[in-house]
């Protein structure tokens, strides 16, 4: 597992990315750097984001059932408690917990906006929650790919993943 500096490092070198060519689906990755949701959302199957034409998102894709997803809205979640109690979110018990619960905070609509936002002095894709003090930002990979930095107001540490561009289930 790398540590958050080594991740950054890998992050701050990649090329911006326009939020119009993150338009589509795509699959997500954690990538391991000692964050809280390391493993979290993975344990409670997130399958990644979706971006609309009117630069809007799908923040939270999950899998219910083999090929049905889910846009939950993360309102919902208490983000104090979720960092604070990071280890329960990586047990069969949570995973079970949040398959239920998926129905009750299922989103009404997109629950994020895209646009263009500086970070860490370069201007590039980001994704702004509408309902929590959550910002993602994004470099490019290559032209499926693309590495996310998800930032919340008041914490230093960042959550870094990975989104891989995917054809529509």
């Amino acid at each position: 597992m790398k540590d958050q500096r080594t991740v950054f490092e890998e992050f701050r070198h990649l090329p911006p990315v326009a939020p119009r060519e993150l338009v589509g689906l795509w699959k997500g990755y954690g990538i391991p750097s000692n964050h809280p949701f390391d493993g979290v959302l993975e344990n409670l199957g997130w399958f990644g984001k979706r971006f609309t034409p009117d630069m809007r998102a799908d923040a939270l894709l999950f899998r219910s059932g083999e090929h049905r997803l889910t846009a939950i809205d993360p309102k919902w979640i208490p983000l104090h408690w979720a960092m604070r109690f990071d280890r329960l979110g990586r047990t069969p018990i949570a995973r079970n917990l949040f398959s239920y619960l998926q129905r009750r905070i299922r989103a009404n609509g997109p629950v994020a906006g895209l646009k263009t936002l500086p970070f860490d002095g370069v201007e590039s894709a980001a994704m702004v929650y509408d309902h929590q003090p959550i910002v993602d930002h994004f470099r490019r990979i290559d032209e499926q790919t693309v590495m996310g930095a998800m930032t919340i107001q008041c914490d230093e540490r960042i959550y870094f993943f990975e989104l891989q561009r995917v054809d529509e289930p």
